[in-house]
C-alpha cells in the first residue's frame, strides 16, 4: 500500500522542485571552471524554511523524504521574529522537529522585525533576510517556502485592493529570489492537504496565533474576506484566484519583455527618455519603462504606487506646463525640453 493520498501529494510536488534545482544546479556546473583533481563538488543542499506550522511541517517532511534519493542534502532553518513571548522556545522545539525528520543542517535564526511598511510587511522583510544570509552561509542550491493555494490566493486579493495593476494580481511566483533561489512546490496545493499529510504522518504542528488575529490584515482577509466571498459566489473561489495569479504572472512577464525590449529606442544619445517616443508606446508598455526609470533613480520599489506612475505618466500625455513630481525615496520626474527627467531632487 503506498503512502496517503496527501502525502503522495506533497512528495509529489516536492520532488518535482527537487528535479528542477538539480537540473539549475548541473547547468551552473557545466559552466563553472573545472575543479582540481582533489576537489570533490558535495552533492548540492538545499533548506526548508520552517515555522513549525502545517504548511512548512508537511514540507519539511517531503524534503527530508525525496532529497537523499536524488543524492541531495536537506536542511532546515526556522526564524525567530521576537514578536510573541516564548518564541524562542517555540524556535527551539522547531530545530528537535527538523532534527527528527533527519534533516541537517537545522538553524534558529533571530531577527529584529522594524515597523516600516507596517508589523506584516517589517516581518517578512526580516524574515526574507534571514534566509538570505542562511543560503549564503550554508552555500544552499535553493530554498524551499510552505506556500500553498489558499496562500496565493490571498495574495492576489491583497493585491487587488492595493489597485496596483496586474502584477500585484500575478501574487506569488513558484520560482523568487536572486538565482532562482526561492522555491514554492505548494502554490498548487490547497492549505488542507498539508494539514492531512502531517496529521496522518503524526507530524506535531504549531499554529501561530497571529493568523487568527483580527488585527492582521491576511488574518481578517482568510476567516473574513475569503469565507464570505465563497459564501457569496460559490466554492472554487480559491482556485479561481490562483489560476488567475498564474495567468497575470504570464501577461506581466511578457509586457515586462515588451518593456526592456522597447526602453532603449525611447531614450536619446544622453540616455534621457523621449516623450513623444513613449507617448507613442501601448501604456502599459510606458509605464513599466517610467517604473523602471524611477526605481534606477532611487524611488523604493515597495513604496512605489500606481497613483505616482499616472502622475509622471501625465507628464508625457497629458503635458499642459505642470512642475515636478515628487516621487518616494526624494525622486523627483519633471519634463524638460522634451525629455522625462527622473532622478534625485
Amino acid at each position: 500500500m503506498g503512502p496517503h493520498p496527501a502525502v503522495a501529494a506533497i512528495r509529489l510536488a516536492v520532488r518535482r522542485v527537487l528535479h528542477d534545482v538539480l537540473t539549475d544546479v548541473q547547468r551552473s556546473s557545466e559552466n563553472d571552471p573545472p575543479h582540481p583533481p582533489h576537489e570533490q563538488a558535495s552533492s548540492p543542499l538545499v533548506l526548508v524554511a520552517c515555522s513549525g506550522g502545517a504548511d512548512s511541517m508537511a514540507l519539511a517532511s517531503a524534503l527530508a523524504f525525496e532529497a537523499p534519493k536524488l543524492g541531495m542534502r536537506a536542511g532546515g532553518i526556522t526564524v525567530d521574529h521576537g514578536l510573541q513571548p516564548g518564541s524562542d522556545l517555540r524556535a527551539a522545539e522547531v530545530l528537535v522537529r527538523l532534527t527528527a525528520l533527519g534533516l541537517t543542517p537545522v538553524e534558529s535564526v533571530a531577527v529584529d522585525v522594524g515597523r516600516d511598511g507596517g508589523l506584516e510587511a517589517a516581518a517578512r522583510d526580516a524574515r526574507y533576510g534571514a534566509l538570505d544570509a542562511a543560503a549564503e552561509r550554508h552555500s544552499a542550491a535553493a530554498v524551499l517556502l510552505g506556500h500553498t493555494r489558499d496562500d496565493q490566493a490571498e495574495t492576489v486579493l491583497l493585491g487587488l485592493a492595493r489597485g496596483s495593476g496586474i502584477r500585484s494580481l500575478s501574487g506569488m511566483a513558484a520560482t523568487s529570489g536572486v538565482a532562482g533561489r526561492y522555491r514554492r512546490p505548494f502554490l498548487h496545493l490547497d492549505r488542507q492537504t498539508a494539514r492531512k499529510a502531517c496529521m496522518v504522518q503524526s507530524l506535531p504542528v504549531w499554529d501561530d496565533p497571529h493568523n487568527a488575529d483580527p488585527a492582521y490584515t491576511r488574518s481578517r482577509l482568510r476567516h473574513e474576506g475569503l469565507p464570505a466571498l465563497e459564501k457569496a459566489l460559490g466554492k472554487g473561489v480559491v482556485e479561481a484566484l490562483a489560476r488567475t495569479a498564474q495567468l497575470s504572472r504570464d501577461d506581466a512577464d511578457a509586457l515586462d519583455t515588451w518593456a526592456a525590449q522597447a526602453e532603449t529606442a525611447v531614450r536619446d544619445a544622453t540616455g534621457l527618455l523621449e516623450c513623444a517616443k513613449l507617448y507613442a508606446l501601448p501604456p502599459a508598455v510606458r509605464r513599466r519603462i517610467v517604473r523602471r526609470a524611477a526605481i534606477d533613480a532611487g524611488a523604493p520599489a515597495g513604496s512605489l504606487f500606481a497613483r505616482h506612475i499616472e502622475e509622471v505618466d501625465r507628464l508625457i500625455t497629458g503635458w499642459r506646463g505642470q512642475g515636478a513630481i515628487n516621487l518616494p525615496g526624494k525622486v523627483v520626474a519633471q519634463r524638460q525640453g522634451g525629455r522625462l527627467v527622473i532622478r534625485q531632487g
